[in-house]
């Protein structure tokens, strides 16, 4: 049984879920993916959060937003990831 590691993130728990090394994606599911963006309105809080986190201003509850947007964000990369190298496989 592999070990592990005690710093375990989502994204790493997600990345052996997905497997975004693996492009197995038809074309059609893999540019649905890549199309699949954050609205402006959540680029404009994240950049506030951002702002306010390099001038140690976040409250408690900010920071926890903010991890939250980022761990959507690495979820986002995998998918991504895997689309695009689905892209790339059958191009081939």
């Amino acid at each position: 049984m592999p070990q592990i590691p005690s710093s375990i993130t989502e994204a790493d728990i997600f990345a052996r879920i997905v497997h975004p090394e693996n492009g197995c994606l038809s074309q059609e599911v893999s540019r649905f993916i890549l199309d699949l963006r954050f609205e402006v309105e959540d680029i404009t809080r994240m950049n506030e959060l951002a702002e306010k986190n390099n001038r140690g201003l976040l409250s408690e509850a900010e920071r926890q937003e903010m991890e939250k947007y980022l761990r959507v964000g690495n979820f986002l990369n995998l998918l991504h990831a895997k689309a695009r190298r689905s892209l790339q496989n059958s191009s081939n």
